[in-house]
């Protein structure tokens, strides 16, 4: 550990040294390439060093006691927060930027004030199941840096729906929140539409929206709630459920990516028969040999799941741009998978997504990958033909 701290500030040093070369008009966007630079050399000679699920703990704690000093929160919004011209209306809500945080970061709403912090629109907590479990045995996420990806086999661990939404109801923040819910493990297929019923009954009156996650394949028999049958009953119960409660919330579905063309259609037109406020697209993949770079890795390990990151790029898009052609907007696309830069980013909202979440490229980018996102996000809106952002929704059609 001492070595890799000194190899970082050997890498430090000079960086500050060239800093005081660039003239100052220059210095915000050279500091913010130099700050990427040094994340980047710490995640290679520590990070990497460390087990994936503990390095995610460190740095949802260490972001936690940042937060608890006085004013450092609207401190690091000031100078993060993204630019008024990113603002996106969606869904009924009103979010600064459509950038925002995957559920699976903020398994337990521990950290969603720090991510916003960071730059981040919203925040999509979870996945939530009805009961508390532990999820799968360790280790159970493992990163393959030459995929750019992670390999995620966690089976939803969580503190169950009563903590979380004893959490969210004291938030006292603005950040949007979402709510990402899931089938508890040990509840048995046919009892799914009731347990989902229980998470939403109870998280519903704290969430801005809420996602029915159909398709993590760590839990099993989950991605058969895709099915059309067992996905309407499953809409048609949650929903009687939030209506009820909170009439005005919205409802989202999160799909996979392996599923057929022709089931994406059909899912689409259930959408929009049941007026569903939105489909999440997509979940990971259980094609391993997406990550074609990391197979030797991937042949060792103890574990399977689901492959995220840069390997999903090319079919989520796809999968997005089919649910837009048959959608043409009547309800809302949120674009998750692949998105790493802000050429990825532009190019799902040119492909009709209201909004865009982020996992992996966070891990493997560092806290100033979503303020560096914006910029590159604003950029492109500037230099396109629309004034916002809702005007370009769509248009790579």
């Amino acid at each position: 550990m001492a070595r890799s701290l000194r190899s970082i500030t050997a890498f430090v040093y000079p960086f500050r040294a060239l800093a005081k070369q660039v003239p100052p008009e220059q210095r915000n966007a050279a500091s913010t390439l130099g700050a990427a630079l040094i994340y980047r050399a710490f995640f290679r000679a520590v990070l990497v060093r460390l087990d994936a699920e503990r390095a995610h703990r460190l740095a949802s704690r260490a972001m936690e006691l940042l937060l608890t000093t006085p004013g450092l929160a609207r401190a690091l919004e000031f100078i993060l927060r993204p630019r008024k011209a990113l603002a996106v209306s969606t869904m009924g809500l009103r979010l600064r930027t459509p950038l925002g945080v995957a559920a699976g970061v903020d398994k337990n709403a521990t950290w969603f004030r720090g991510l916003e912090a960071l730059g981040f629109g919203f925040v999509e907590v979870g996945t939530v199941t009805a009961q508390p479990q532990p999820g799968n045995p360790g280790p159970r996420v493992t990163r393959l840096p030459r995929d750019r990806a992670l390999l995620n086999a966690m089976g939803f661990p969580n503190e169950g729906a009563t903590a979380v939404a004893e959490r969210l109801s004291g938030r006292g923040s603005e950040t949007v929140i979402g709510v990402n819910i899931g089938k508890t493990k040990v509840v048995e297929l046919d009892d799914a539409v009731a347990d989902y019923r229980a998470s939403a009954r109870l998280l519903a009156r704290h969430a801005d929206y809420i996602v029915l996650n159909v398709s993590s394949p760590n839990t099993p028999g989950l991605t058969q709630m895709q099915s059309l049958d067992r996905l309407e009953s499953l809409i048609e119960g949650v929903r009687a459920v939030t209506s009820e409660l909170s009439p005005s919330v919205p409802l989202l579905v999160k799909i996979g990516p392996d599923l057929e063309n022709e089931e994406i259609e059909r899912i689409a037109e259930l959408a929009l028969s049941l007026e569903l406020d939105g489909i999440v697209a997509t979940n990971t993949t259980t094609r391993l040999d997406a990550a074609a770079a990391s197979a030797d890795l991937i042949e060792r390990l103890p574990h399977r799941g689901g492959v995220s990151g840069a390997p999903l790029k090319a079919r989520s898009l796809e999968v997005l741009e089919l649910l837009n052609a048959r959608l043409q907007g009547r309800i809302a696309l949120i674009a998750v998978g692949g998105i790493e830069t802000p050429d990825d980013a532009w190019q799902r909202i040119l492909a009709g997504a209201s909004l865009l979440q982020a996992y992996t490229a966070f891990v493997y980018q560092g806290p100033l990958w979503p303020h560096r996102m914006n910029r590159g996000i604003a950029k492109r809106l500037r230099e396109s033909p629309w004034e916002t952002l809702d005007e370009a929704i769509g248009k790579g059609l």
